[in-house]
């Protein structure tokens, strides 16, 4: 056992150096590249395959060359998301890390331990496991945005493992033994624009949220910045003419939105806008006001634009972000508390001449999102936006016979002197790729307590990271010394 909080400052350094390099889902060529340099020249024996995925191998300790080999994996992207007003430019800073006695969290945006530090854990356990079977540490790009790198990974850095830890869960003492499945479904549609009717222009604003991940925090009945927006939008239509020439909102489709932003232009007096927008934050406040506490509605002047949306492309704009639901659909009947069946609306964006939306459902059964693939076809056909349907990722189903999820609860239990939590989760896991590519590996999936991920309040609890590693360490053993 290594001295109190040498495992602790060891991972914080291999840490800070991948929040150093900016790595955005979908642009990872750079901190790809520096693994694949930073794990060659540590002496193992590296692959960086097409879509830059890394494959790092570490020979058995001496006289366990023997034992099954076990890989450990987590991904290597990041959801980049900055406080409102906050300069970051995801593809070029570097993530600014901030210190104190309890957690780890980052100036302005989100942190990057989801899945960093999971990253961060693997290549420390590479480098000082002992009496250990033979080791691969498998680091993935583009988890967040559509599990490219679990997609396109060979299979036969799998088929020869007969144990996987996964290493990008949020609670440390939660052992994760199923996952949701999920589906990219985008919206997108080549707008018509016309002068405006209105002499006034004005700023909408829907902030204050609490935003969050979209499969840990969708049960939490939070609220949907875009819908709200949209919903108010359409109120003040009620009312008057309301021409629309700009929306957007959201920051990544696998994150609630906290705020959103149109602005509109209109011949409604300043008194109606504000009433109405009074009603619907008072209404935002009877819906979700018991978890939603900040949400605000808020109305400025702004400059004239040239151009709005003519009256049909925002009346379709808005009854597509009104009409696909957002937040639960169904509730597990097998596990009492666990999301089945959820949709995240979690971008919209208009640039040029076309607006794109991002709608993102999970679920635990494959078939409900086979009914989403042809909801969002039904969709764009009723509001004349293309739908683009993206990779269905399948869902991680429980092995009751599970020899790792033994092992690891049993080490945790004797370790931490409290039992692990077995769960099944709603959040979307690499695991179920796996799966599909070998069927019969053996996973779990563990992680460090981190809270508000995909946020700019993601912070780690400091104290959970070196019995985490503790963990992965003695299950090694445990491992290596199975008959």
């Amino acid at each position: 056992m290594a001295k109190k909080n040498e495992i602790l400052e060891s991972v914080l350094d291999e840490f800070k150096q991948l929040a150093a390099i900016p790595r955005q889902s979908g642009h990872e060529q750079a901190v790809s590249d520096f693994l694949k340099k930073y794990l060659t020249e540590a002496g193992f024996s590296v692959h960086q395959d097409k879509v830059n995925n890394i494959i790092a191998d570490a020979p058995a300790s001496p006289g366990f060359e023997k034992a099954p080999l076990t890989i450990l994996q987590g991904h290597m992207d990041m959801v980049c998301v900055a406080e409102e007003g906050y300069s970051f430019d995801p593809q070029k800073d570097p993530i600014k890390l901030v210190r104190d006695d309890k957690y780890l969290s980052a100036e302005g945006t989100s942190l990057g331990a989801d899945d960093g530090i999971g990253v961060a854990e693997g290549i420390y356990v590479l480098k000082n496991a002992k009496d250990h079977g033979p080791l691969r540490l498998i680091i993935t790009v583009d988890e967040e945005r559509g599990m490219t790198g679990a997609i396109n990974l060979e299979e036969k850095y799998l088929k020869d493992a007969s144990f996987l830890i996964n290493c990008d869960s949020e609670n440390w003492d939660e052992l994760t033994v199923g996952s949701a499945g999920s589906v990219n479904l985008d919206f997108s549609r080549k707008l018509k624009k016309a002068a405006p009717q209105g002499k006034t222009a004005w700023k909408i604003t829907v902030s204050g949220l609490l935003g969050g991940h979209s499969g840990e925090r969708i049960g939490d009945g939070r609220g949907n910045a875009i819908r709200t927006l949209a919903l108010a939008l359409q109120a003040l239509q009620d009312k008057g003419l309301v021409e629309v020439a700009d929306f957007r909102g959201g920051k990544a489709r696998n994150a609630i939105p906290d705020s959103a932003v149109a602005v509109v232009v209109t011949d409604l007096p300043e008194k109606d806008i504000r009433e109405v927008l009074s009603a619907e934050e008072e209404r935002f406040g009877r819906i979700y006001g018991s978890v939603d506490l900040q949400g605000k509605i808020q109305a400025v002047k702004a400059e004239l634009p040239g151009e709005v949306l003519t009256a049909g492309d925002a009346k379709r704009l808005l009854t597509l972000l009104t009409t696909l639901h957002t937040g639960v659909f169904a509730m597990s009947t097998v596990i009492p508390g666990l999301v089945e069946t959820s949709a995240n609306l979690g971008v919209v964006e208009m640039d040029g001449e076309e607006a794109a939306i991002q709608y993102f459902p999970r679920s635990a059964v494959d078939q409900k999102l086979d009914e989403f693939r042809h909801l969002a076809q039904q969709m764009a056909e009723l509001t004349g936006f293309t739908a683009h349907i993206g990779t269905q990722s399948p869902g991680w189903k429980e092995n009751k016979d599970s020899r790792l999820a033994k092992i690891m609860a049993e080490t945790f239990e004797a370790q931490n002197g409290q039992p692990m939590k077995v769960e099944t989760i709603h959040a979307g896991l690499e695991c179920g790729w796996h799966f599909r590519k070998n069927p019969e590996l053996d996973m779990v999936s563990i992680g460090v307590t981190t809270m508000d991920i995909h946020s700019p309040k993601e912070r780690l609890e400091l104290a959970t990271v070196e019995p985490q590693v503790n963990l992965i360490l003695e299950t090694l053993k445990r491992i290596a010394a199975l008959k």
